[in-house]
C-alpha cells in the first residue's frame, strides 16, 4: 500500500508539475528522451489519424461533386488509391524519400524497414505512417479532377506510380534532405510538396483526358448546369468539414515534435492559425461571388475553405492570427478567380481541385517569406517551378503513356450510361439525372 501511495503522489506531483510551468519554464523544461519519445511518437500517430480521416472527407466531397451516376466509382477510387499508395509508400516511397543523399535528387528504391531507436525521438513505424497518409492525400487530389469519363483501372495504374515514385521523389527534395533543402525552401506541411504535386499531375491528367461530354458549348461557354449538377451539396459539405477536421493533424502534426512545452506551444498555435485560414478561405469566396456574380456560391465557399486550409499549410506556425486570414482569405479568392480561368480553357475539374490545390499551394508557399525570416522569395519560386514543372511533364507523359497503350477514356457510350454502370456495376443511387 505505501508503494502505491508513494507511486500515486509522484502522479500527481508530475501532473502539477507540468500543467503549472510558466511559459518561461516550459521553453527550458526538458524530459527525458524516452518520455520525449513517447510524446512525439504519439503525435505522428494521434495527426496521422486525423490525416487518414481526411481519405473519408475526400470520398465526400467528390461524391457530393459528380453526378449521381458516378458515386459508386468515385467510392471504389478513393478506397482503391488509399491501399495503393499505402503499399507503395512501404514498398518504395518512404526511401525513396529519406533515403537520399544530402543535397541529393533521389532516394534509395528498397521498402521501408523499422530501425527505431530512441535516439531518433521518434518510431520509426509513427513516422512511416505519417508520412504515408500525406501521399495518400496527394493522389487523392487527383481523383476528383478526372471523375466522370478516366476508367477505373488506368487511374489505379497512375495513382501507383504517383505515390510510389513521383510524390516521393519531389518529397525527398525538401523533407528528405534533397537539393531543395540545401537551397532553403521552406515549405513547413506541404503546400506545394503534397498539394501543389496533386494539383500539377490533375492538371496534367485534365488536359490529356479532356472535358466531360457536353461540358462546354461550341462557344466555349460552360454548358447549362443542370446535366452536370453535383449529386449532394449536404454531401459535399459534409466532406468539407471532415477535410478541415483532418487538416490540424497535417499541419500540427508537421511541428513533428511533442516533447516539450515549446512544441505544444507551437501545435497549439498551428491549430489557431489552420482554422482561421480556413475560415477566411470561406469567407474571401462568399463576399467575391456575392459581389461579382450577385449570388453566393456555397461550392466556391466550400472549396475557398479548403484554398485557404492549401495556402497556409507551407507556414501555419509563424504568421498572426490576422495574417492567417488573410493569407487564407486570398486562398479563397484564388479558388473563385482559378476556377473561372480554368473555365475560359475549357479545362474539367469537377471537383476544383487544381485552382485549390495547386493555384491556392503555390500562392501559400510564396507568401511564406513575409512572416518567415528565414524563407526569400527567390528560392520559394524556385522550389514552386521546380516541383510543378517537374511533377507536370512526368504526370502529362505518364498519362499520355496509359492512353495509347490500355486506354485512359471511357467511351462515349460508357459515359453517357455513367461510371457506375460501366465501370462497377453498382449503381449508387436509384433516381438518375
Amino acid at each position: 500500500m505505501t508503494k502505491l501511495l508513494k507511486k500515486i503522489s509522484a502522479l500527481i506531483i508530475s501532473l502539477i508539475f507540468l500543467l503549472n510551468m510558466s511559459s518561461a519554464g516550459m521553453a527550458e523544461t526538458t524530459v527525458s528522451a524516452e518520455v520525449g519519445f513517447i510524446f512525439n511518437t504519439l503525435l505522428f500517430l494521434i495527426c496521422g489519424f486525423l490525416v487518414m480521416f481526411m481519405a473519408a472527407g475526400f470520398a465526400m466531397l467528390e461524391s457530393g461533386m459528380v453526378t449521381s451516376k458516378s458515386v459508386s466509382v468515385i467510392c471504389a477510387k478513393n478506397i482503391g488509391l488509399f491501399s495503393i499508395a499505402g503499399i507503395m509508400f512501404w514498398l518504395v516511397g518512404y526511401n525513396l524519400a529519406y533515403g537520399i543523399d544530402p543535397g541529393g535528387y533521389i532516394g534509395k528504391f528498397i521498402p521501408w524497414a523499422d530501425g527505431s531507436k530512441i535516439g531518433t525521438g521518434y518510431s520509426d513505424g509513427s513516422d512511416w505512417y505519417f508520412q504515408m497518409v500525406f501521399c495518400a492525400t496527394t493522389v487523392s487530389i487527383v481523383s476528383g479532377t478526372m471523375a466522370e469519363r478516366i476508367k477505373l483501372w488506368p487511374f489505379f495504374t497512375f495513382a501507383a506510380i504517383l505515390s510510389g515514385i513521383i510524390y516521393p521523389i519531389v518529397m525527398g527534395w525538401q523533407w528528405g534532405g534533397g537539393w531543395l533543402a540545401e537551397l532553403g525552401f521552406s515549405d513547413f506541411a506541404g503546400s506545394t510538396l503534397v498539394h501543389s504535386t496533386g494539383g500539377a499531375a490533375a492538371l496534367a491528367g485534365a488536359i490529356i483526358i479532356g472535358p466531360r461530354l457536353g461540358r462546354f458549348t461550341k462557344s466555349g461557354a460552360p454548358a447549362p448546369l443542370k446535366p452536370f449538377a453535383a449529386s449532394s451539396i449536404p454531401l459535399v459539405t459534409i466532406g468539407v468539414f471532415i477535410l478541415w477536421l483532418g487538416w490540424f493533424g497535417f499541419n500540427g502534426g508537421s511541428q513533428l515534435a511533442m516533447g516539450t512545452a515549446t512544441d505544444a506551444i507551437a501545435v497549439s498555435k498551428i491549430f489557431i492559425n489552420t482554422f482561421l485560414a480556413g475560415a477566411g478561405g470561406v469567407l474571401g469566396a462568399a463576399v467575391i461571388t456575392r459581389l461579382h456574380f450577385g449570388k453566393t456560391d456555397v461550392i466556391q465557399m466550400l472549396n475557398g475553405c479548403i484554398g485557404g486550409l492549401v495556402a497556409i499549410t507551407a507556414e501555419p506556425l509563424l504568421p498572426s492570427p490576422l495574417a492567417a486570414i488573410l493569407i487564407g482569405a486570398v486562398g479563397g479568392l484564388i479558388v473563385v478567380y482559378g476556377t473561372k480561368l480554368l473555365f475560359s480553357l475549357q479545362i474539367d475539374d469537377v471537383v476544383g481541385a487544381i485552382p485549390a490545390h495547386l493555384f491556392a499551394g503555390i500562392w501559400g508557399t510564396l507568401i511564406v517569406p513575409a512572416t518567415n525570416s528565414g524563407a526569400n522569395f527567390s528560392t520559394q519560386l524556385i522550389g514552386v517551378l521546380s516541383v510543378n514543372i517537374f511533377v507536370f511533364i512526368v504526370a502529362y507523359i505518364l498519362f499520355n503513356l496509359i492512353k495509347v497503350t490500355i486506354g485512359l477514356r471511357l467511351s462515349k457510350e460508357g459515359e453517357t450510361k455513367g461510371t457506375d454502370v460501366t465501370e462497377t456495376g453498382v449503381i449508387a443511387y436509384a433516381i438518375r439525372d
